[in-house]
């Protein structure tokens, strides 16, 4: 059996330096003094016998060697941490998840999720687990999972990581709502009203958009902007919610996720706008790293998500349905 030369000290102390960009900065991270933590990286390059990092002033950029380290480095420590958790908390770490969700399937799928995957356990005061939601945009999920803060990621866009797996899961119908008052929806009513608005019409709205990075921003630009060409007036707002609501008071123009807007097209504050575009889809995801070691948890987790057998909103609650 060959000897092992590495510590996952040294490897702690590497990430940390990775993420924060100098031992300086590092070392209260990893609660060193900076000449211990340049010491320890300086010795990890010797142990390994090349070089991690370039150096530029006091700042230390990963080089090509050290980005293909990080990765490995991430998925050893993360199985570490799950054996202290599991030696400390007995059976808790197996039965605990850190989950990650977008922000539209945050508010409006995974509530229903969660409801039913821990219905059984609030029965079972026998065993001990925790868990966690984190939201944010997709991208910023797919850090986390990328960087083993999460255990798996619901998203609703694309995944542009080459470390994560990434599994279609539900599908999602967006669809173009203004307010019942706008010049918008005036246009499918009266004498003169067409029966879809134009291309062209759509060319002269104000839209109002989410921020890059979100999935509903990317589902955006991949659907409408091959027609419009570009938003020539726009709004950028972070919140799905907020801009149904901006959309309600007359704003602008939303294409927004059906889950997000049916409560405002059911109490008429908002008016589905039918247009020439075709039907705009898209997929949602799972994603989790292909380092992961998967616990019990996680893998019931993934099979009730995919157990969904709906991905249409139901018509009373907005809701994909079980």
């Amino acid at each position: 059996m060959d000897i092992l030369r590495l510590t996952l000290r040294q490897l702690q102390i590497f990430v940390a330096v990775a993420r924060m960009g100098s031992t300086t900065a590092a070392s209260a991270e990893v609660s060193l003094c900076q000449s211990a933590t340049s010491s320890a990286v300086n010795e990890l390059e010797r142990l390994l016998s090349m070089r991690l990092f370039d150096r530029a002033g006091k700042r230390l950029l990963l080089n090509d060697n050290g980005r293909a380290l990080l990765p490995r480095a991430l998925a050893l420590l993360d199985g570490a941490a799950g054996i202290e958790r599991m030696t400390r908390d007995g059976m808790e770490q197996a039965q605990s998840l850190r989950i990650g969700a977008s922000t539209t399937i945050a508010n409006y799928v995974l509530p229903t999720l969660l409801g039913v995957f821990f219905g059984e356990r609030y029965q079972d005061r026998t065993t001990a687990w925790r868990s966690s939601v984190k939201i944010g945009n997709t991208r910023v999920i797919c850090d986390a999972v990328a960087a083993f803060e999460l255990d798996i990621g619901l998203i609703e866009g694309p995944s542009h990581q080459a470390s994560l797996a990434v599994t279609p899961w539900l599908q999602d119908e967006l669809i173009i709502v203004s307010s019942p008052d706008s010049m918008l929806a005036g246009l499918t009513q009266g004498p003169a009203a067409v029966e879809r608005v134009s291309v062209k019409a759509l060319r002269d709205l104000v839209w109002l958009l989410r921020e890059p990075g979100s999935g509903t921003r990317e589902a955006t630009d991949q659907l409408l902007l091959p027609h419009l060409r570009s938003y020539r007036r726009s709004i950028e707002i972070g919140s799905s919610e907020a801009i149904k609501h901006a959309a309600a008071e007359g704003l602008g123009a939303a294409c927004l996720s059906q889950w997000v807007v049916s409560d405002l097209v059911k109490s008429k504050r908002l008016r589905r706008i039918p247009t020439t575009l075709p039907k705009l889809t898209r997929q949602c995801y799972l994603v989790v790293h292909h380092d992961k070691q998967a616990t019990p948890a996680l893998l019931r987790f993934i099979a009730q998500a995919t157990s969904f057998v709906s991905p249409s909103a139901n018509s009373e609650t907005g809701k994909p349905s079980l």
